[in-house]
């Protein structure tokens, strides 16, 4: 598939695929979708548990990257241990990777050569990436994903449901059910019916709240 560098918003990148008519974040500001839907809503609450302990994140679709470097920076920020899961079954080429302006726009040049491993580092192989992250990435589809272990966070990233209506299933969701803890939290963009309905099958507690900018609503569902 052909890809493409668009600005956004914010100011920050996201890749299209107009093929497809597609983009891998918002237009109206990836950096600021991301913060919202997966840093803000999902792993900022469990940062601010009593009780510290390590964290096990699962991703579905790495993509770009960019909520596996803005989870590093919370782990960093917070001195808090993370597990990083995520699993991609079509990477972005790595002269795509390159273009993407992320570190700049979060003004951390610094992590320039933190970004280029997360996307260069072994498949299937964790990798302490930093002394607070703990970074893995799978190269499969969901369906053929077997998870090494269970996770307290899933940031379900993956194209809109009008794109990849296979991937928002109950039958998915009851996969994401087996290898979430119990009171484990997953995260998505998406609110509509559909979605929340599959996801209640599945077992969990879907509660809407409020979407990143551009969006109204999105979803925080607890795995009770």
């Amino acid at each position: 598939m052909k890809r493409q560098i668009l600005i956004t918003g914010d100011g920050s990148h996201t890749i299209a695929i107009p093929g497809i008519n597609v983009t891998y974040h918002s237009m109206h500001g990836a950096i600021q979708e991301s913060v919202h839907v997966f840093i803000e809503a999902g792993l900022k609450p469990l940062l601010n548990r009593s009780v510290r302990q390590p964290i096990s994140i699962f991703e579905m679709g790495f993509g770009t990257g960019l909520n596996a470097l803005l989870t590093l920076i919370q782990a960093e920020q917070s001195q808090q241990e993370i597990y990083y899961e995520t699993i991609e079954s079509d990477p972005v080429e790595t002269d795509r990777v390159n273009g993407l302006n992320f570190y700049e726009q979060l003004q951390r040049p610094d992590l320039k050569n933190v970004f280029e491993q997360l996307h260069c580092c072994e498949w299937g192989k964790a990798i302490a990436i930093t002394p607070y992250f703990t970074f893995k990435k799978v190269n499969s589809e969901l369906g053929k994903y077997a998870g090494s272990t269970k996770f307290n966070l899933i940031y379900f990233d993956a194209f809109s449901p009008t794109v990849q209506p296979e991937l928002w299933t109950t039958e998915v969701f009851k996969k994401l059910y087996g290898i979430i803890k119990t009171n484990g939290v997953l995260v998505t963009y998406s609110s509509k019916s559909i979605i929340r309905k599959a996801m209640t099958q599945a077992g969990f507690t879907v509660t809407k709240i409020p979407g990143p900018h551009g969006k109204r609503e999105m979803v925080r569902a607890i795995a009770v």
